[in-house]
């Protein structure tokens, strides 16, 4: 599956315990988890079914700001996610948005590229971490 400015892993994990390994990651590296979104869950609410899919939602301001503070649109895209998913074979994955993507689309420039950059090398460890 390739979708453009998404980077997709997959996990030995089922969903659940992948997403429970990437917050215990984010939070030993002091980021902030926001939310935890059961897509499946609230898709059985209404009487749906969906694959188990799940969504964490964080960040750490000290990151985030400089690139808010070199152009604001990209905060429409922070806080950060990670979604995992069982998929139609039974294999789970774990997606997250490509920081030089996201800077490029909003513009991002100068320094802040660097931070983007950055960003990007430490949620690509954190995610491969959790999925290993």
């Amino acid at each position: 599956m390739s979708v453009e400015g998404l980077i997709t892993i997959e996990s030995r994990h089922p969903v659940g315990v992948t997403i429970d390994r990437l917050a215990s990651r984010l939070a030993a590296n002091g980021v902030t988890v926001f939310a935890r979104i059961d897509h499946a869950a609230g898709a059985a609410s209404v009487g749906m079914e969906l694959r188990p899919t799940e969504l964490l939602i964080f960040g750490q301001p000290r990151t985030g700001t400089p690139l808010m503070q070199a152009v604001q649109s990209i905060g429409i895209d922070l806080p950060l996610k990670m979604l995992a998913w069982q998929d139609e074979a039974g294999k789970v994955l774990l997606a997250f948005n490509d920081m030089v993507w996201l800077a490029r689309r909003h513009g991002v420039g100068g320094t802040a590229v660097g931070a983007a950059e950055a960003i990007g090398k430490g949620l690509a460890a954190l995610a491969t971490a959790a999925a290993a």
